[in-house]
């Protein structure tokens, strides 16, 4: 039998696809995280298209089950957001290749540093970035408010 069919394709964040999943990733972090100023879930659609960032859809078998973003935050270095995948579609080795796909969108955008922020609970998350190869990094942002709760990590991208 042959491997499931995986997609991963640019997507608008407006798209009724996005939302769902973005929706599904707002209600788990939710509800991992109720302490006060610990979720940081703005994203503006402008900051993940063009020539400013991505919005990446990962399919399978037709059927949309995980995310991701990746937006400059200067010249030089792109930021990953919004990273989910569905916990039916988990331990495929799905996120490895949303990662990777986001890191070659960082590249084309022109990024020679990516950068991420993930929450403390998120062990699966950080092993996941810590296998490809993102190191930590000192609080920057939004999330200085939240050092109990977030964890940042960087990579060069070569």
């Amino acid at each position: 039998m042959p491997p499931p069919a995986v997609t991963i394709t640019r997507a608008e964040l407006t798209a009724d696809a996005s939302r769902a999943l973005i929706t599904a990733l707002n209600a788990e972090l939710g509800a991992m995280y109720s302490e006060p100023g610990a979720n940081h879930f703005g994203l503006d659609p402008a900051e993940v298209s063009g020539k400013r960032g991505a919005f990446l859809i990962v399919s399978l078998e037709g059927a949309p089950v995980g995310c991701g973003a990746v937006r400059l935050i200067d010249a030089e270095t792109g930021e990953l957001k919004r990273m989910y995948m569905a916990p039916s579609a988990r331990g495929k080795g799905l996120a490895k290749q949303l990662v990777a796909s986001l890191e070659a969108e960082a590249r084309t955008l022109g990024a020679k540093r990516l950068v991420l922020e993930t929450g403390t609970r998120q062990h699966a998350a950080l092993a996941l970035y810590r296998r490809m190869g993102f190191q930590p990094i000192p609080l920057y942002g939004e999330y200085r408010l939240s050092p109990d709760t977030s964890v940042c990590l960087g990579k060069d991208l070569l």
